[in-house]
């Protein structure tokens, strides 16, 4: 075999692959070839064991604009003429080998997927995964991730306003880095990034190439990583104030006639780039090597093309605009050339000068082998599914020094250490800051805003993949109904260990088959989306976790909600429960820091999740209700807290318990949201909720200084807030 093995290893194709390329291209194909196909063909690229399944997931709508995988977000419909463009993608091994640089350059990635759409930028969320921080190392990565984020999204000014973090054993060799960005567009002046019109061409802009990211698509994002010392040279560097500069020329760009097509040039750089553009309209291309600027002497063909330098950008010109583009980029203080054109041939030429280097059909590049292989349930998870909960010690007569251990766990504290380094406040448009439910964040000039959350629980997928998967659609989309919004749109970043192990495969098809069900009943469309597989370090692999990003709207910013108690006198209820006593307790973080176990059955009634979000909406919107929070991690004891915290007043709980204390307080059963009230008002409530067929129980009332509930939990509200605050700042040391 004229490739050796090596060469395939980093580009991460094995050997039936080759064969499968030889076979179709009907000769061997040379190293830059190899090159191109290695970066296409990976799984971050080609999406070789997630293609199939993802076509499960729904994503028609009436306010969808493009469909998945058309362009390099997803754009929703959200009236007056605008529309919101988001994307969601990870970068966890790049986070684990250089927290500070993988985190930053994660955040200039997904950036770009949206200004290239001819969308600002207004909005940054993350979900993050780490291992203990009572071990160094995770320390380590957690406070360098989280600058990286600050830093690269700050230069830019663009606010970071909602996220989650979580730490868990089973990431600490493979920390998850998931990075979110949301953008406003006028709709009729959205970007396409399809290559097109033959003799048009393609114009290199931003900063110059270098050696850096070589391998990142297909080496460091498409398998299992055992020595982070060979794999850190695949760590790119970023340049925040250069990417400022290309937003800004991109977005002037995009309101001119000078171009048919922006794409940036991401994972797999301009292998990608080039070729994934004259792709999407049938095109091909011709693209000079010599042509591309460098930082680096010596570069090979190989080298240039598959480069993941960071800030740099391809723009389709139209023939004879390339002077007027090439003056917005000078004024911009950006470098611009002019590196190849656009064919009608399907061929993609690679060229350095006048020889040619690659010569490959792009439908050859871009069409890689799918792969359905056979999952299989892991034959430990059937025990762990029905461990018996009733010989675990009900706890529940301390109840109030678990709350507060509770309120202090690094999972549940207050992540004010986190969102204080980021500036959530810039451009002036967050109504509602990180640390509610969902963040809110108004639409100059009208009376709209959106709503924005991330969320997913590992913990939940790892002992049941499918109805993990359904919860974290359904509490994204319960958390935005807290907040008053209707969900219009889903972005995902599905991060799972290695698809060619039966069992891995066996809880990816799981998650999305579950997460499909969820958005067919909730009618949420998944718009746009990552894969990241291969996390796993020395045959260990992190929890599925798939992190749903979702979108909403409020029509009016005058009739949202936040999670805090607003009056003294006020009564404080919860809608929903399933009414069937379900226990609550499985895979809770209850069990996990008390019973040191993660074990359990998981259930959710969707029929009764769609009624309890549709009831609570509608409850925010005729003002019935004063504020709304989501029970979720901790359960009904923390969700209450939680709201006592926010809102700065205590409560005087008070309701009839039925069965094991532990359960009550601390079970996290789905479908219920805890709301605050006028008295006067509980009527409205009741025929509401009645009208949605939705459980209302009365819980108590909100005042005073003190956290009670009945004569199980009695402290301080001083001592709630001091435990919630200081966990994180603890943990960290």
């Amino acid at each position: 075999m004229p490739i050796s093995r090596e060469v395939l290893d980093k580009v991460a194709l094995s050997e039936e692959e080759y064969d499968l390329i030889v076979q179709r291209l009907g000769r061997e194909p040379n190293l830059v070839e190899i090159g191109l196909f290695g970066s296409l063909w990976s799984e971050h690229c080609g999406y070789k064991h997630s293609k199939l399944l993802l076509k499960l997931l729904p994503h028609a709508s009436p306010r969808v604009l493009v469909n998945p995988g058309e362009e390099n977000a997803g754009a929703v419909d959200i009236g007056d003429g605008l529309c919101a463009v988001m994307k969601m993608e990870s970068h966890n091994h790049p986070s684990a080998i250089e927290p500070y640089q993988g985190a930053a350059t994660g955040v200039g990635g997904i950036v770009r997927d949206i200004f290239t759409m001819g969308a600002r930028p207004i909005a940054l969320l993350n979900s993050l995964r780490f291992g203990p921080l009572s071990e160094p190392r995770n320390r380590y990565l957690f406070s360098g991730v989280v600058a990286g984020i600050a830093g690269y999204g700050n230069c830019l000014g663009i606010p970071d306003v909602a996220g989650e973090v979580c730490f868990s054993p089973t990431y600490s060799a493979n920390p998850l880095v998931n990075a979110m960005c949301v953008g406003i567009a006028e709709r009729r002046k959205l970007v396409s990034s399809k290559a097109s019109g033959k003799g048009n061409l393609m114009m290199l802009v931003g900063a110059d190439t270098g050696r850096d990211g070589l391998h990142g698509a297909s080496g460091l994002a498409s398998k299992a990583f055992e020595d982070e010392r060979e794999l850190r040279p695949t760590v790119q560097v970023g340049n925040p104030f250069m990417e400022k500069l290309l937003l800004e020329a991109c977005l002037e760009l995009a309101q001119t006639d000078y171009i048919v097509a922006l794409q940036d040039l991401g994972a797999a750089g301009l292998t990608s780039s080039a070729i994934e553009s004259a792709s999407k309209s049938g095109s091909g291309i011709v693209v000079d090597v010599s042509k591309v600027p460098r930082r680096e002497e010596g570069m090979s063909p190989y080298e240039v093309m598959l480069s993941e330098s960071q800030e740099r950008m391809l723009a389709i010109v139209k023939r004879g605009c390339e002077d007027n583009v090439k003056a917005i980029f000078d004024k911009w203080d950006l470098r611009s050339d002019i590196i190849g054109e656009v064919t009608d041939d399907g061929m993609a030429r690679i060229k350095e000068g006048e020889e040619v280097v690659a010569e490959v059909p792009i439908e050859l590049l871009t069409t890689p082998p799918l792969y359905q292989p056979k999952g299989i349930k892991p034959a430990w998870l059937a025990a762990l599914q029905k461990f018996d909960l009733s010989t675990i010690p009900d706890t529940g007569e301390n109840a109030s020094s678990i709350l507060l251990r509770l309120l202090a766990s690094p999972n549940i504290a207050s992540k004010e250490w986190l969102y204080r380094q980021y500036d959530h406040q810039v451009q002036i448009n967050t109504a509602v800051p990180p640390g509610s439910d969902a963040a809110v964040l108004r639409i100059k000039g009208t009376k709209k805003a959106i709503a924005l959350t991330a969320d997913g629980n590992g913990r939940y997928c790892y002992l049941d993949p499918y109805t993990g998967g359904i919860i974290a659609v359904a509490e994204a989309a319960r958390n935005l109904a807290c907040a008053g919004a209707e969900p219009l749109a889903i972005t995902d970043c599905l991060n799972f260990g290695n698809p060619e192990r039966p069992e891995v495969y066996y809880q990816l098809e799981q998650c999305i088959r579950g997460m499909a069900q969820a958005c067919q009943i909730l009618d949420i469309p998944v718009i746009s989306g990552n894969v990241s597989l291969y996390n796993e370090t020395r045959g260990e692999p992190v929890y599925p976790t798939p992190v749903v990003g979702m979108l909403g709207l409020i029509e009016d910013i005058d009739h949202h909600s936040t999670i805090g108690f607003k009056h003294e006198g006020d009564l404080v209820a919860m809608l929903g429960g399933d009414g069937k006593g379900t226990d609550g307790r499985g895979g809770s973080e209850y069990l996990e820091l008390i019973h040191d176990i993660v074990v359990g059955a998981l259930s959710i009634d969707l029929d009764l999740e769609k009624r309890v979000q549709r009831c609570c909406l509608e409850a925010i919107r005729q003002g019935i209700i004063r504020s709304a929070h989501d029970c979720s991690d901790g359960g009904l004891a923390v969700t209450l807290a939680e709201s006592c915290i926010a809102g700065g007043i205590g409560i005087k709980g008070k309701w009839k318990m039925a069965g094991r204390l532990d359960s009550e307080l601390f079970g996290e059963g789905q479908s219920r949201i805890v709301v605050s009230l006028e008295p006067a008002r509980l009527g409205e409530l009741r025929n509401l909720a009645a009208r949605h067929r939705v459980p209302l129980k009365e819980l108590g009332v909100a005042g005073g200084d003190h956290f009670l509930i009945e004569d199980v939990v009695d402290l301080p509200l001083a001592e709630v807030v001091g435990a919630w605050k200081s966990g994180l700042e603890k943990a960290m040391g």
